[in-house]
């Protein structure tokens, strides 16, 4: 399948099944662990510390993919996503949030913007490039474009 026909929202969903099935059976064994003894699980201990722990625990996974991947060791970055992940559904859990949920919100983004995108943070940008947007042209990515921050 060529490159831009990963971004059109007319793919057929079926090309993520074996991720999203591993992120629902991770988020469903989160839930039985949960009432867990804490002495004996982690993700017991984690969710019985409360909110706060588990966004850090999530913060730390994601610094650690982004050193990682600084550092060229793309062996590492694929631990610490695994590790990443784990933390960002015990979060989900705690906070009710079902895989379905963000899915959802992904499929959305993506009939907006294409699968490729970020959507915009403000509002007015979301409604202009949604607008802008050519109904059956993919928006891809540049992969090697810099883009700086202005501070």
């Amino acid at each position: 399948m060529p490159a831009a026909d990963f971004n059109t929202a007319a793919i057929d969903f079926n090309y993520c099944a074996p991720m999203t099935d591993s992120i629902e059976r991770l988020y469903r064994a989160v839930l039985a662990a949960r009432d867990q003894d804490p002495a004996r699980s982690r993700t017991a201990k984690l969710m019985q510390q409360g909110t706060g722990k588990m966004a850090k625990k999530l913060a730390e996974e994601a610094i650690e993919v982004a050193i990682d991947a600084v550092g060229g060791d793309a062996q590492a970055v694929v631990r610490e996503s695994a590790d990443m992940i784990y933390n960002m559904t015990v979060l989900w859990a705690e906070l009710g949030i079902q895989p379905e949920d963000v899915w959802r919100e992904m499929e959305r983004r993506e009939l907006m913007l294409g699968i490729a995108e970020k959507l915009p943070k403000s509002p007015v940008k979301v409604a202009k490039a949604a607008s802008a947007r050519v109904p059956g042209r993919p928006i891809v990515a540049a992969e090697s474009r810099v883009i700086r921050k202005r501070h």
